[in-house]
């Protein structure tokens, strides 16, 4: 999944601006090896009972599009409570990928743009380019298509966008 990644960074309109961000430590050492020419963002969290603390551990997201990295996500709140932190602290836009995007109980759903879970839990606020801000409107996030029924309920929806793994899987299987 990571080389699709890849790929749909460089076709962006502000691939410039683009830093790669993780979620925790755990993210950043699965991932970082494979994102070196981007800077690197890193956040930590603490989980305190169900609560998440999501703290900046390194880089300078001010002023990028950043995109955060992770092997899967789920219920998405450490993904949320990470792109709250980034735009707090100046972001332009937020992004994220999951390889594997399990998200139980469809709760892909905290992600949609206009969301009403998300909008009675924080202030709507946009910025005037549409960037993310405390609402946590995701620019863009990719997930592959490792989960099959999940993968056909975001296809052709915002912000998702769904990258096939067959033609890599058919290529390393060499059919």
């Amino acid at each position: 999944g990571v080389p699709l990644l890849r790929q749909r960074l460089r076709e962006l309109p502000d691939a410039s601006d683009v830093v790669v961000a993780y979620p925790d430590e755990g993210a950043h050492k699965r991932f970082h090896a494979f994102f070196p020419d981007y800077h690197a963002v890193v956040c930590t969290k603490v989980r305190d009972g169900a609560k998440r603390i999501v703290r900046l551990k390194e880089g300078e997201p001010k002023g990028k599009h950043v995109v955060i990295v992770d092997d899967l996500v789920q219920s998405g709140g450490t993904l949320l409570e990470c792109a709250r932190l980034l735009s707090s602290i100046g972001a332009k836009r937020v992004s994220a990928y999951a390889t594997h995007g399990v998200f139980p109980n469809e709760s892909w759903k905290r992600f949609l743009p206009t969301s009403s879970e998300e909008a009675s839990t924080v202030p709507a606020k946009r910025a005037h380019d549409g960037a993310a801000s405390a609402s946590c409107n995701f620019a863009y996030f990719w997930i592959t298509d490792s989960v099959p029924h999940v993968a056909s309920a975001v296809r052709g929806v915002e912000p998702f966008e769904v990258l096939s793994l067959a033609e890599s899987i058919a290529n390393a299987i060499q059919i």
